[in-house]
């Protein structure tokens, strides 16, 4: 036999279906099933789409596993940001016999590898609101055979950072997805912290990347613009960034990964060390044996203020020192 076999399954031995879409370059030690069956652990991890902030939640994910010295193949998939897709993967995880655990990176791909699988361990990462979209029962409480790690972080105060960055700021411009759910709980989030502070904001939905360009031109006569932790948009950063250099309306951002595209700033989390502790949830769960029910999901308790003072620079803004002081000074990556 090719390895043990985890409690948690009850599959049929259907056909696994083809699967036409591109994966994560340069991530994984395998990214096919045949390569795979020397392994003693199998691991099928989607994402969404490809941007940098789900691309450190991978790397940090495998960090672990070799740190661990954990005997894996990853099977990795990328939905293209096409809801379609991330079906597809779902079911051809769920009729994929080889597969111990699944990693499903953002709220549109846990939710449907929840569907398609009722027994095998899942993971889930850079999700929002676990609660709220029924992936898990509570925040103290692990689903059957589903747990992992949120990027929900009420400390992060973006309006009041942009406030402080832009003490005459009256309007903050968000452009997010319609679609995801997690960008909706974010938008509220702002809506209550900029009511406190006198700042109005000016939210436009898009439903595809194809909307991000006529998103943005909407929201040409605001003072900043703010964008969440939402795929669709993060995906697009640099259309967001060049659109704010030509207006000069500097652009913030919700996570670290997103500074270093050229943002002025966040007070944010890192996708890299939230892969690191699914890392460790998975390191439990097959080599240890734990259980997934009995790990609770979890989202990080600190914030840190990533500041670039070339991006800042690019949209005509110069930082007061006493913000610039009290952060982590950034470049953008070329």
């Amino acid at each position: 036999m090719r390895r043990r076999r985890l409690a948690l399954t009850s599959l049929a031995t259907a056909a696994v279906v083809s699967l036409g879409l591109s994966s994560l370059a340069g991530c994984s030690k395998s990214d096919g099933v045949a390569d795979a069956e020397d392994a003693k652990y199998v691991i099928g991890t989607a994402v969404i789409v490809e941007h940098p902030a789900l691309q450190a939640v991978l790397k940090g994910f495998e960090e672990v596993l070799e740190e661990e010295g954990l005997d894996y193949k990853l099977i990795n998939k990328n939905a293209q940001g096409e809801e379609s897709n991330v079906t597809t993967i779902a079911n051809s995880f769920a009729s994929n016999s080889d597969i111990d655990l699944i990693l499903a990176i953002s709220t549109p791909v846990a939710k449907q590898m929840a569907n398609a699988e009722k027994n095998r361990p899942i993971l889930f990462s850079a999700v929002t609101d676990p609660v709220a979209d029924r992936l898990v029962p509570s925040w103290d409480e692990a689903g059957p055979n589903v747990t992992g790690t949120s990027d929900l972080h009420s400390g992060g105060e973006p309006v009041s950072l942009i406030q402080e960055a832009m003490p005459d700021v009256k309007t903050v411009g968000v452009l997010y997805s319609a679609g995801e759910s997690n960008s909706a709980a974010q938008l509220e989030q702002y809506q209550a912290e900029a009511a406190e502070l006198g700042v109005t904001v000016k939210p436009k939905a898009i439903t595809s990347s194809a909307e991000v360009t006529a998103g943005l031109e909407a929201l040409a006569d605001v003072d900043a613009i703010l964008v969440p932790t939402d795929n669709t948009v993060v995906a697009a950063i640099a259309a967001v960034v060049k659109f704010g250099k030509e207006k000069q309306i500097p652009v913030f951002c919700a996570d670290n990964s997103t500074v270093e595209l050229g943002t002025v700033a966040t007070r944010g989390l890192s996708y890299h060390d939230m892969g690191r502790r699914t890392g460790e949830m998975a390191v439990q769960i097959l080599r240890d044996g734990k259980s997934v029910s009995s790990i609770k999901p979890e989202a990080p308790e600190s914030t840190d203020l990533l500041i670039n003072l070339e991006a800042a620079a690019s949209f005509g803004l110069t930082l007061p020192d006493s913000l610039v002081s009290q952060g982590t000074v950034a470049e953008t990556k070329k």
